[in-house]
């Protein structure tokens, strides 16, 4: 029979999340958790059997965590602008399970950054719909490519390139959120991707121009 364990899973998995923290996902070892919890590496093994199965906890802990943070962003009166300024409080603040969620190759720890995005979009479609008044297909077209703006400023944070404040970070995000939810309400084709680029453009220079005009002939 094998020994029982002193540790419940739940401490393990905690204690592994904290070896990430600290150090990040590629140091997360047998040998590493078990000098975390100060133990042997035989309750490691005893609780997860292998270290991939402990890696896929600390990814799902990571996960819930995360979404934790965007729930409450949600909960903010502009909703999607309190679910941006979230993600950027979880990259400021966890760095490193960051790292593992969004910047690891899906052959290594994490599962891609593209499939952690598709989990993301499911996890606020619901709420974007109602709040926004669109469609599920609006919903995912406008959160995909939010989602690009605020993945590259997350990007910049973690690697320590980012000159922005969170001030700048939201009147960045704003503006954006501002062009996508225009283009998808008055461009026909937007979310589809079938619109006339060209035209659509042409339309808004002249537009731009014909307003230029019209001032500069009130002032003459």
């Amino acid at each position: 029979m094998a020994p029982k364990n002193k540790f419940t899973r739940e401490e393990m998995v905690a204690a592994a999340v904290q070896v990430v923290r600290k150090n990040g996902a590629a140091s997360l070892t047998a040998k590493s958790l078990a000098e975390e919890l100060g133990t042997s590496t035989q309750p490691v093994f005893t609780c997860f059997g292998t270290m991939d199965m402990a890696k896929a906890e600390v990814y799902a802990a990571a996960e819930r965590l995360f979404d934790d943070y965007l729930a409450e962003g949600l909960k903010e009166k502009i909703s999607f602008l309190g679910f941006g300024m979230q993600y950027i409080r979880f990259v400021r603040k966890e760095p490193e399970l960051y790292r593992l969620l969004f910047l690891m190759r899906p052959d290594d720890m994490g599962v891609g950054a593209f499939a952690t995005m598709r989990h993301m979009q499911e996890f606020v479609r619901p709420s974007l719909a109602e709040i926004y008044h669109i469609s599920e297909q609006e919903a995912d077209r406008y959160f995909r490519d939010l989602w690009l703006v605020v993945y590259s400023l997350s990007t910049l944070i973690v690697t320590g390139e980012c000159p922005y404040s969170d001030r700048e970070i939201g009147q960045i995000l704003t503006g954006f959120s501002v062009s996508i939810f225009k283009a998808i309400k008055e461009i026909p084709g937007f979310v589809e991707g079938e619109f006339d680029r060209d035209a659509t453009f042409r339309d808004l220079i002249q537009k731009e121009s014909k307003q230029g005009k019209n001032c500069s002939e009130k002032i003459l």
